[in-house]
């Protein structure tokens, strides 16, 4: 049974930090892409960023680029983003996501957790 579970959300003034962690199990990381969604009231569902199984490749959202960082540690099975710079409209609640198909859109990707809330607020 495949789960992902993320960590690391929370509160946080615009300009400032934080990391999401997200650890998988019953999958091979080093089979899947993996990356992250993110979904705020009202709004539809939007791909933040992606990795490659090895690493190699990493995709960006117009919206975070230069400011999100996606990286992954295959020996511990997770999966991180490094948030900077944060904004208000970063606000949503963020989810883990992995799929062994093709570079495909992290939106339809097949799994994914039960998200963390990140809250960019003065």
């Amino acid at each position: 049974q495949v789960q992902l579970v993320e960590s690391g959300g929370g509160s946080v003034q615009p300009g400032g930090s934080l990391r999401l962690s997200c650890v998988a199990s019953g999958i091979s990381n080093s089979g899947y892409s993996m990356g992250w969604f993110r979904q705020a009231p009202g709004k539809e569902r939007e791909g933040v960023a992606k990795i490659s199984p090895g690493a190699v490749i990493t995709y960006y959202s117009d919206s975070v680029k230069g400011r999100f960082t996606i990286s992954r540690d295959n020996a511990k099975n997770t999966l991180y983003l490094q948030m900077n710079s944060l904004k208000f409209e970063d606000t949503a609640m963020y989810y883990c996501a992995a799929d062994g198909r093709n570079w495909i859109p992290v939106t339809s990707f097949t799994y994914w957790g039960q998200g963390t809330q990140v809250t960019v607020s003065s």
